[in-house]
């Protein structure tokens, strides 16, 4: 009877050491299924997140490309050159006509201040409507004159050899000129260019043009 007790009792722990075997390998198996998962999701976290950042960093790329194609642009425009009809007067801008005339008087503007004389002593000119103003001959000015019968105030054009003139008031005229820029053509414009004063000592009027 002992022997036959003993013996139950040893399968019983056999049993239960077993179930408990068991039991621990299932929960072990279990963690190493959910720690390998939570390291596949964690790599796909990351994965995901280098792919934003690739992302954003094409988006800053086509960003920078976007201002630089607007920098080239910028660049490559007819530009605009300040204007004072007087020494003391005040400050026009003169928007350039994108042409080689209108770049060559900007690129030799670019190095040296242009301070011109008016002169209003050509008896076929009408002073009423415009003014000139003669260049030095040792700028070299490229023209592709064409024909023109009317103008508007504020426009500007260039006139073989080395010459610019300016309309203030509109006018119809018949004359080979290379258009090369206007201003805007506000009463105080008009105004400065009609009341631009004789200069002390010279006898006549001047005009200051400089790069902005």
């Amino acid at each position: 009877m002992k022997k036959d007790f003993m013996k139950k009792m040893m399968k019983s722990k056999g049993m239960v050491f077993m179930s408990l075997f068991l039991l621990t390998a299932a929960l072990l198996s279990g963690c190493g299924e959910s720690g390998e998962k939570e390291k596949q999701n964690t790599g796909s976290t990351a994965d995901v997140t280098q792919e934003s950042l690739a992302s954003d960093g094409n988006t800053t790329d086509s960003t920078d490309e976007q201002n630089k194609t607007a920098d080239d642009v910028s660049k490559t425009s007819a530009g605009e050159l300040e204007v004072c009809f007087g020494d003391k007067g005040n400050p026009f801008m003169l928007q350039l006509n994108d042409n080689d005339t209108a770049a060559a008087i900007a690129r030799h503007v670019g190095t040296s201040d242009w301070r011109l004389p008016i002169y209003e002593d050509d008896e076929d000119a009408d002073y009423d409507v415009m003014q000139y103003y003669d260049i030095p001959s040792s700028y070299d000015i490229p023209s592709n004159p064409e024909k023109v019968t009317s103008v508007k105030a504020g426009e500007v054009y260039y006139s073989d050899p080395n010459r610019i003139v300016l309309f203030y008031q509109d006018a119809e005229v018949s004359e080979e000129y290379t258009p090369a820029g206007h201003f805007d053509a506000t009463d105080e414009f008009v105004e400065a260019v009609k009341n631009n004063p004789v200069l002390e000592g010279w006898g006549n009027k001047i005009i200051l043009i400089t790069k902005p």
